[in-house]
């Protein structure tokens, strides 16, 4: 199956190795329907909107039965297995954060960043 990474797991970020054998498709972005906060600054939480999406880069993976299991038993706790919309119009699963624990929790807003792996670069320039 192909599987939507945006978050810790990218290439270049801490938790890349979680994907273990994973086979790499390339990069790719979600439609701009989607919304991009972080977390307790630990992973990213995307959720869709009706209005004022961006378009979420990430990346690709081909997953076996097994390497789906695993990445879904190692993601923090709330995240989901949803389907996203990429902007070639496919769609495809990735792991969706509650808008409402976003908005209970007051977890930053970082769309503007497009992008997980552009955040933490930010941050650390």
């Amino acid at each position: 199956m192909r599987f939507f990474i945006c978050g810790s797991a990218l290439r270049g970020q801490p938790d890349h190795q979680t994907l273990g054998d994973a086979r790499f498709l390339g990069e790719a972005r979600t439609a701009p329907r989607y919304r991009l906060h972080s977390v307790a600054d630990e992973h990213p939480g995307i959720y869709e909107v009706a209005d004022g999406g961006v378009s979420i880069a990430g990346e690709l993976y081909e997953f076996t039965p097994a390497q789906h299991a695993h990445l879904l038993a190692t993601e923090p706790p709330n995240l989901y297995d949803s389907p996203v919309e990429l902007e070639d119009g496919s769609s495809v699963p990735a792991m969706i954060y509650p808008r409402e624990l976003i908005e209970r929790n007051g977890y930053a807003d970082i769309s503007h960043h497009g992008g997980w792996a552009a955040f933490k670069a930010a941050k650390t320039s």
